[in-house]
């Protein structure tokens, strides 16, 4: 990685032809212990996050990264899903208005999987987002806003740099900005309420995080009427579970196979 790469604004030859790309997996976790309760949960999570609303994240998402919007694709699926792609570019052209010309190659996509485990209770919602951008603007400026758009209770988040661009020298720039973790550009108020985790390889500009939610409320994650009358026991049961589930997910690997 070259010094010079840091620290200043870099003058370069041309068009700035660094890839970012940010990919996000994020979880919602919930306990409905009857079938109905679950189908309920699922039918809600996808009604809440469906193609409409997930559109006005990634607009704004657009506008909080300065780029501009230059197609949108949208769908919903059945029985549940929804996916939306949004091309976008720097929000100008060097040829003029109504030129995208070298400037549409970033995009914002995000689709959505709810499931659920009929055997323990257990449903879950996935979120995976992707951020990729060339040109100066970053998706490293919407990290808060995507994290707080959902019930964050996981969150999995990798970014790279690819690529490289040239100085007006003609020496191959293969980063524009600094960055040791991801975490860097996440508020602070917002890691307070994480365990957050990372493996990095800076030299390669490849940096992994992924966060846990640390204070559980155990009433934020019950769902159905058949919550409302359990004992103190499954009570103390379920959050176990939770926890576990969520522990899992964290590691990205089955805790009993671990344990076996």
């Amino acid at each position: 990685m070259l010094n010079h790469c840091r620290g200043r604004k870099i003058k370069l030859h041309g068009f700035n032809n660094l890839t970012k790309s940010l990919s996000f997996n994020i979880y919602d976790i919930c306990y409905a212990p009857s079938k109905s309760s679950q189908m309920d949960y699922l039918e809600y999570v996808d009604e809440m996050y469906n193609s409409e609303k997930l559109r006005g994240i990634l607009e704004e998402v657009t506008s909080i990264i300065e780029a501009r919007i230059v197609n949108i694709s949208t769908q919903d699926y059945d029985p549940r899903g929804a996916s939306v792609t949004i091309l976008i570019n720097e929000g100008h052209s060097p040829l003029g208005d109504g030129v995208v010309a070298h400037l549409d190659k970033s995009h914002i996509a995000a689709h959505t999987y709810p499931e659920n485990n009929t055997a323990n209770g257990i449903s879950t919602f996935r979120v995976d987002i992707d951020v990729s951008t060339c040109g100066t603007i970053s998706p490293l400026k919407a990290l808060d806003f995507l994290i707080d758009s959902f019930d964050s209770d996981i969150v999995l988040m990798d970014y790279r740099v690819r690529g490289f661009t040239r100085d007006i020298k003609g020496r191959k720039v293969y980063i524009d900005h600094d960055i040791t973790s991801i975490q860097d550009y996440i508020s602070d108020d917002i890691l307070e309420k994480y365990t957050a985790y990372d493996i990095n390889i800076v030299s390669d500009n490849i940096f992994h995080s992924k966060m846990q939610i640390k204070n559980m409320k155990l009433e934020s994650y019950l769902f159905g009427p058949e919550t409302e009358k359990m004992t103190k026991a499954e009570r103390t049961k379920v959050r176990t579970l939770l926890k576990k589930e969520m522990q899992e997910m964290f590691e990205c690997r089955n805790i009993y196979d671990r344990e076996a």
